[in-house]
């Protein structure tokens, strides 16, 4: 100490080394990212990025393609925030990761949109030339991705913005012809008359992608077959002898089939009884689990009031095995024709005892099994209902009339069971029955099974001879060997799925299920604007044409010209002086947009970075384990023998604060471009990646509120590193070999922190967390706020503002600062680009540069010292308990700060090479008096420039030893 001790009243805070920087703490996001984002396009920052990662290995996300149709929703941010957020912590690692957004823009969202203007003009899209027709949704579709291309860029996400793809483009419609023809010329394709999920709104056949579920009410019915013949059942034919009239009942939730019905279905091993009506020569033929259910039936909502006459046990039965043989005939018979023809009794394994009466009448045009049973026994459809859902003017019963999926059609005062009940045929019927039920995604109308000629690629025929070019074998699965191309579509994409990484791991099963038990791929759609299918089919043999010189010429014309050119083309041209264009049929079928999609990864990924280049990842939300994930899987595996894609995410829908879907009609929709514009794009960012994404999320006020919350800790600890590093060098670099244990425990906390971020996002490391960037999220948040900010910035701040410059222990600090700030920056940049970029230009004001141009932070595997770890976590546990006992006196203003308390306490804390007090921040603390922890105010004066409470000091305000040989010097 000086002799003369200073006042008092003297002002020490300019000789305080304070944090100096201009980085704001209100972040103003949406104001100053739309400024980065320009000065990021006026660098070219992505084609700079390419440029210094040119040569290395590449990470290929490969971007689903959204359709382009109007202004984006929270899914679509969510899902682009994330790949973005993937892309850059590749590009992190060091890699070449591309990022080629895409749109998908053809098929019925767009379609649909612009047949909506029309109808608007009462005017029918039909009598529209089909070019004028697809070159109004080509300008449609061009305007949504030019309004959604700025959307996604102001989420933040980089990519090729200058030159995405886009399904409508010439070369790629080109493309996806081309794969289509390898299918073709595989032998992997065939046209055929099978039922298909068709939209009667949208006169169209949908994939199952393209179908969602919504519970309605329908009409129940139960109707009466009469049987007219019974050979294997005596108990039947017995009846029938002696002039009962018997009669098969069944039961259908959709009675628009009933005009269609052609055959009736049975179980072998079920039992039937026979059920006969009191005071008449009725008898019904039902299973007898089902009998009760039945009954309730006709005396709630039917026709049979004394069917209860009799008791159950002078009920007939027999086996379903006797019913072999048997025919009825159909309740309309008396209308001729197509009804008076006999309805067969056929075996069916289908038929079960769940619902309904055991019987299941069958209308081969409306239901796969029917459509197989009927077949199977030389039944074939009769195409009764037409593309609008209305029945063919010429037939028989109801003829022109419809719409099928009009409930007023088909309800219980409808004609179809109006007509039933006049004839005798119908026994029950209500309209309350509640079930789920297919609906379009797109318009929201009911769909139906429809039997059509359309055309499918086979899931279990081998290929032709001519897969071999350009398909590989199967050589993991079913045992078939290298050379043998025998292998189907179904095997072929089974054993992609094994040899795929699908994360979560869960969703293996979804996309394996879903691939076992799908039916044969329909690719064929009734619509004008997409890629044509474009093949000729021989008049008379049916089979379609097969050679590469035509098509190598389809093609050609299809590169120049899009696929407009098969809509207008010289098709004899095309077929060349081999082939009489009379000879054959110009099939104009449009591709399903599944197809499209399903083969972006030829024109992107093959087309971009080369043959056999496959991406290394797919990510879209878990709807398109039916989409766009098995479209892929099946394309590539049908034309390559394997998927396109090393390894897919799958994240979950976005639904509001209280876990509802978002809906217009609820007011519940979170609108990311108003969150943008209020509160700015990584804010939203940090909401995608702190959620489990893998399930579905919430996104709500509450939610975005918690989201900023964790966003502003965080710029707070970039600002603390900003200011604490104001006028850092080189020169002040301490060694770590110098440094005091505590810089030292928070370097190993750091290398262990680098390894679970990298554990996230390196795929190399074989993490089970792999893109679990929730678990990357949470880890930095909390190593930012308690192990910064809460602790070695708290305890170190004494050091920063009031040790010499040139004190080892504050060169320290401020090395391992400048460490973190260098890890830190880095690790947040694929989470806050915005922010990331906005704090390296604080520090390094480079306009050529950017924080995006950097690499993974090297970090010192020897910083990594497991023996600090419960060292100092019992420190830090004993430190917490000294604050919580602090906490009373300070909100009793006994004391101001911690620095005014003197603590005993029982425990010991290892302190060898620490000081506690200073961990603490208390004036002194005695260890081993005593149980518990005692505070007290010290009875210390305060040094007047750290505000320290020390024993050298002689008064309040004068200077204790350290202060004073820094002034000093």
């Amino acid at each position: 100490m000086t002799d003369q001790p200073r006042q008092e009243t003297q002002d020490y805070k300019s000789t305080v080394f304070l944090p100096v920087t201009d980085f704001p703490m209100k972040a103003g996001l949406a104001q100053k990212e739309p400024a980065i984002l320009a000065h990021w396009e006026e660098m070219d920052l992505y084609g700079k990025l390419r440029e210094r990662r040119k040569g290395r290995r590449r990470f290929i996300l490969h971007d689903g393609p959204p359709y382009a149709n109007g202004d984006i929703h929270m899914g679509h941010a969510m899902n682009k925030v994330l790949k973005d957020i993937i892309v850059r912590s590749q590009s992190l690692l060091g890699y070449d990761a591309p990022y080629i957004p895409g749109w998908d823009c053809h098929g019925l969202p767009i379609e649909w949109k612009i047949e909506e203007e029309y109808r608007k003009k009462k005017q029918n899209k039909d009598e529209v030339p089909a070019q004028e027709f697809r070159a109004e949704c080509r300008a449609y579709a061009d305007k949504w991705v030019g309004v959604q291309k700025e959307q996604f860029k102001r989420l933040g996400v980089m990519g090729d913005w200058d030159d995405p793809y886009l399904t409508m483009k010439f070369d790629a419609e080109a493309t996806i012809a081309g794969e289509l023809l390898k299918f073709a010329e595989s032998g992997q394709l065939y046209r055929g008359a099978k039922p298909v999920m068709w939209s009667p709104v949208e006169k169209t056949a949908l994939a199952e992608a393209e179908v969602e579920y919504e519970d309605i009410v329908s009409t129940q019915i139960d109707v009466a077959f009469e049987i007219v013949e019974a050979p294997n059942a005596p108990e039947i034919q017995t009846l029938i002898d002696n002039a009962f009239k018997v009669s098969a009942v069944i039961w259908t939730t959709t009675p628009w089939t009933i005009p269609v019905n052609q055959a009736l279905a049975y179980g072998e091993a079920i039992e039937y009884v026979l059920v006969p009506e009191g005071g008449s020569k009725n008898v019904y033929l039902v299973a007898k689990e089902l009998a009760a259910i039945f009954l309730t039936r006709c005396g709630d909502q039917g026709n049979v009031p004394g069917v209860l006459a009799y008791p159950e046990e002078d009920w007939a039965s027999l086996r379903g095995t006797d019913l072999a043989g048997a025919i009825a005939r159909h309740p309309m018979h008396h209308l001729g024709g197509f009804f008076a023809k006999p309805r067969p009794f056929l075996a069916g394994d289908f038929v079960t005892t769940d619902a309904g009466t055991g019987l299941v009448h069958m209308a081969p045009d409306h239901g796969e099994d029917d459509f197989a049973l009927c077949k199977a026994n030389g039944i074939n459809p009769v195409f009764a209902v037409e593309n609008d859902g209305k029945y063919r003017e010429d037939w028989l019963w109801l003829g022109g009339q419809g719409s099928v999926i009009n409930p007023k059609f088909v309800g219980r005062e409808g004609p179809i069971c109006t007509d039933l009940r006049e004839a005798g045929g119908l026994l029950a019927a209500s309209d309350d029955f509640k079930h789920s039920y297919p609906h379009s995604w797109r318009s929201k109308a009911k769909i139906i099974f429809r039997c059509t000629p359309q055309w499918f690629i086979p899931m279990d025929q081998n290929p032709s001879p001519l897969a071999g070019e350009g398909r590989a074998p199967l050589t993991q699965a079913s045992g078939k060997g290298e050379g043998d191309n025998a292998a189907t579509l179904r095997e072929l994409a089974l054993n992609s799925i094994e040899h795929t990484r699908w994360v979560p791991e869960r969703s293996i099963n979804r996309i394996r299920s879903m691939v076992e038990g799908r039916p044969d791929w329909v690719i064929s759609r009734q619509r004008a604007w997409g890629v044509p299918i474009a093949l000729y089919v021989h008049r008379k043999t049916g089979d379609y044409l097969v050679d590469k010189s035509v098509n190598s010429r389809i093609l050609k014309a299809f590169r120049g010209a899009g696929a407009d050119a098969w809509f207008g083309a010289d098709h004899q041209a095309l077929l060349g002086p081999d082939y009489d264009l009379n000879d054959y049929e110009v099939v104009n079928d449009i591709l399903d947009v599944w197809f499209d999609s399903g083969s972006t990864h030829s024109f992107v990924v093959e087309g971009r970075y080369g043959e056999g280049v496959r991406a290394d990842l797919y990510l879209e939300g878990s709807d398109q384990h039916r989409g766009w994930f098995q479209s892929s899987l099946l394309e590539s595996s049908g034309t390559r023998g394997r998927a396109p894609y090393d390894a897919v995410l799958t994240h979950g829908f976005a639904l509001d604060g209280q876990g509802r879907k978002m809906s217009k009609s609820l007011g519940n929709v979170v609108d990311p471009l108003k969150v943008i514009a209020e509160s700015g794009s990584d804010i939203l960012r940090v909401w995608v990646a702190s959620t489990d994404y893998f399930d579905d999320v919430r996104i709500g006020k509450e939610v975005l509120a918690g989201s900023s919350d964790a966003y502003r800790k965080l710029r707070n600890t970039f600002r603390y590193l900003l200011g604490a590093l104001s006028d850092f060098s080189e020169e002040e670099r301490l060694p770590v070999a110098e440094m005091p244990e505590l810089e030292r425990y928070m370097l190993h906390l750091l290398a262990r922190l680098d390894a679970d971020l990298r554990s996230v996002v390196d795929k190399a490391a074989g993490s089970e967390n792999w893109l679990e960037f929730s678990r990357y999220t949470r880890a930095l948040m909390d190593f930012a706020n308690s192990d910064l900010s809460a602790f070695f910035f708290d305890i170190r701040k004494d050091c920063l503002y009031c040790d010499a410059k040139s004190d080892p222990k504050r060169r320290a600090y401020r090395t391992v600062l400048d460490t973190l700030f260098h890890a830190l920056v880095r690790y947040a940049a694929p989470i806050i680009p915005f922010t990331a970029e906005e704090v390296w230009q604080s520090r390094y004001p480079n306009a050529e540069e950017s924080v995006h141009f950097l690499e993974w932070p090297t970090v010192d595997a020897a910083w990594l010292d497991q023996s600090l770890d419960d060292k100092w976590a019992e420190i830090r546990n004993r430190r917490d308990q000294v604050n919580e006992a602090i906490e009373p006196l300070r909100r009793e203003k006994v004391i101001r700060s911690s620095l005014e308390a003197d603590v005993t306490m029982g425990e010991l804390v290892p302190s060898d090479g620490v000081n506690f007090a200073e961990i603490a921040i208390v004036a002194r603390i005695e260890m081993g008096k005593g149980d518990g922890i005692v505070v007290k105010p010290s009875d210390w004066h305060k040094c007047g420039r750290c505000w320290r409470l020390l024993p050298e000091v002689e008064e309040d305000g004068a200077l204790c030893n350290r202060c004073d040989e820094v002034l000093s010097a």
